[in-house]
C-alpha cells in the first residue's frame, strides 16, 4: 500500500468520525433536555400551577389590603391595614369608602363599583355585570350561599364552612368566625406614619410647613425631631429594626471575610512551594484548605448553629470557614509567583527572615490580596442574607418571616428592594476602593 493511499485512508476515517461527531452530539443534548422535561415532571408542573395565587401575591407586592372585619360571634367591627393590630383604625375613625351605617349594618364601596353591606350575619355583594351575591351564617347549616346563576363562577370558592369571593373590586370571605371585605389599593400604606401619629394623613407640603413652623405639633419636640422620630420608631415597618438587620448583615460580610484573610495569609506560606521546602507540611495545609472551601457556607452553617447557638456572629463564621480555604488558595499561588529579585534586594541589606516577608514579598502580593478581599467582601454580603435566615440575624431572618406569613408581600418588596440597593452599595464601594488601593498612582490615577 502506497503512503497516499494511507493518507486517504486516514483521511476518510477523519472525516467518518467528524460526521458522526456531528449527529452523536446533538443527539445527546436532545436526549438529555427529553429526560430533564419528564424527570422534573415539567408537565405535571403546569398543571399544579395556580395563576390566581400568583396575581394575587404580585398584587400584594406593590399594593396593600384594608381588611374590614365582623366578628360574628360578638358583633364587634374592626378596620386594619392588612388585618393587624399596629395598623387598626382608632375607634369612630374609618376611611372615606366605609361607612358604618349602625351597630350591625357596615356599608363598604369597593372598586369598580362593587358594593358590599354587612347586615348582621348576612353578607350582599353587588358584583356589577353578575348580580346580587347573599351569603349568610347560621350556627346549625354554617355557610349559606345565594347566587344569581344556577353555576358557581370560578371565583367563587363555596362550602358550608367558607365562602371566598375574589374579584377585580376586592375580596371576601365568610365563615363562622367572621366576615371580612378586603380592599386593595396602590402603594404601601403607612410606610411614614402609623394611624396614631399626629403627622399622618400630611402632604409633604404641609410637613415641609410644618417643619419651618414654629408651633409645635408635639410638645417638648420641634416638628422636625418629632417627624423623624415617628418614621424612624414606625411600628408597622419598623424602619429601626430593618436598619440595623442591614448593619448585621453588613457586618456578618465585613467580620467574615476579613477574618478569613487574616487566617489564611500566614497559612499560605505553609502552602507556597518557594516558602514551604516540606512537601508534608504543604499537603496538609493544602488539604485544610480544600476541606474547609469544599464544605458550603450553608452547611457549616447549620453545623455552628448547632455548635454555639442561632446569632449574627455564627454566619460570620461559617463565612470565615469557607473563605480562609478560598484567600489560601488565592494567596499561596500569589506567593508562587512573586518576584525573588526583589526578596534578594531586601535580603542583601542584612534584613532578617520576617523583614523579607514584609519588605520583599507583601507589596508584590497587596494588589491581588485586596482586589480578591474586596471582591469576595461584595459577593459574601449578598450571601449573609440567606446565611442570616438561617443563623437568626440580619435582614435575611426579616425577608424569612415575612415569606412565611404569606400575608404582606409588601414588606417582602421592601426588604427585596433594600437589599439590592446594600448590594449596589457595595459593588460601589468595592470598585472605588480597588481603584483607589490597588490601581498606580502614574498618570494621574
Amino acid at each position: 500500500m502506497t503512503m497516499a493511499s494511507e493518507a486517504g485512508f486516514d483521511a476518510s476515517g477523519f472525516f467518518r468520525r467528524k460526521r458522526l461527531m456531528a449527529f452523536a452530539v446533538p443527539a445527546v443534548i436532545l436526549a438529555y433536555f427529553v429526560y430533564i422535561f419528564f424527570a422534573f415532571d415539567i408537565p405535571g408542573l403546569a398543571d399544579r400551577a395556580r395563576m390566581d395565587n400568583a396575581r394575587i401575591l404580585v398584587a400584594d407586592s406593590y399594593s396593600y389590603k384594608t381588611h374590614v372585619t365582623r366578628d360574628n360571634r360578638t358583633g364587634d367591627l374592626t378596620i386594619a391595614v392588612e388585618g393587624e393590630n399596629k395598623g387598626t383604625w382608632p375607634e369612630g375613625r374609618s376611611p372615606d369608602w366605609v361607612s358604618v351605617e349602625s351597630e350591625d349594618t357596615t356599608r363598604v364601596a369597593l372598586k369598580h363599583g362593587h358594593e358590599v353591606l354587612i347586615d348582621g350575619n348576612t353578607l350582599r355583594y353587588d358584583v356589577p355585570g353578575y348580580g346580587l351575591i347573599t351569603a349568610e351564617v347560621s350556627r346549625r347549616e354554617g355557610v349559606t350561599l345565594d347566587l344569581p346563576t344556577d353555576t358557581v363562577p370560578d371565583w367563587i370558592s363555596a362550602s358550608n364552612a367558607r365562602v371566598d369571593i375574589t374579584t377585580e373590586g376586592g375580596r371576601v370571605t365568610l365563615t363562622k368566625a367572621r366576615t371580612e371585605v378586603m380592599r386593595y389599593a396602590f402603594g404601601w400604606e403607612l410606610f411614614w406614619f402609623t394611624l396614631d401619629s399626629p403627622f399622618y394623613g400630611k402632604s409633604f407640603g404641609e410637613l415641609a410647613g410644618l417643619v419651618v413652623s414654629g408651633d409645635s405639633v408635639v410638645e417638648g419636640k420641634s416638628n422636625i425631631a418629632a417627624i423623624l422620630h415617628d418614621i424612624w420608631n414606625n411600628r408597622m415597618w419598623q424602619h429601626k429594626d430593618v436598619m440595623w438587620a442591614i448593619f448585621e448583615t453588613i457586618l456578618m460580610a465585613f467580620l467574615g471575610t476579613m477574618g478569613a484573610a487574616i487566617v489564611a495569609l500566614p497559612l499560605a506560606f505553609a502552602a507556597a512551594r518557594n516558602f514551604s521546602p516540606l512537601m508534608a507540611v504543604r499537603a496538609v495545609v493544602r488539604r485544610v484548605f480544600d476541606f474547609v472551601r469544599g464544605v458550603d457556607a450553608l452547611i457549616w452553617t447549620i453545623i455552628l448553629a448547632r455548635a454555639f447557638g442561632p446569632g449574627p456572629m455564627t454566619g460570620a463564621l461559617a463565612i470565615l470557614l469557607t473563605d480562609t480555604g478560598t484567600f489560601g488558595k488565592l494567596f499561596s499561588e500569589a506567593l508562587e509567583n512573586v518576584d525573588k529579585r526583589e526578596i534578594e534586594g531586601v535580603q542583601s541589606t542584612g534584613a532578617k527572615p520576617l523583614q523579607r516577608y514584609r519588605f520583599g514579598v507583601i507589596p508584590q502580593i497587596t494588589p491581588i490580596l485586596l482586589s480578591q478581599l474586596l471582591y469576595y467582601l461584595e459577593s459574601n454580603t449578598r450571601s449573609a442574607t440567606i446565611i442570616g435566615a438561617i443563623t437568626g440575624g440580619g435582614i435575611g431572618l426579616l425577608l424569612t418571616q415575612a415569606m412565611i406569613t404569606q400575608k404582606d408581600w409588601e414588606e417582602v418588596s421592601y426588604y427585596i428592594i433594600l437589599i439590592l440597593i446594600m448590594v449596589m452599595v457595595m459593588d460601589t464601594v468595592s470598585g472605588w476602593l480597588r481603584r483607589k488601593l490597588i490601581l498606580s498612582d502614574d498618570g494621574g490615577h
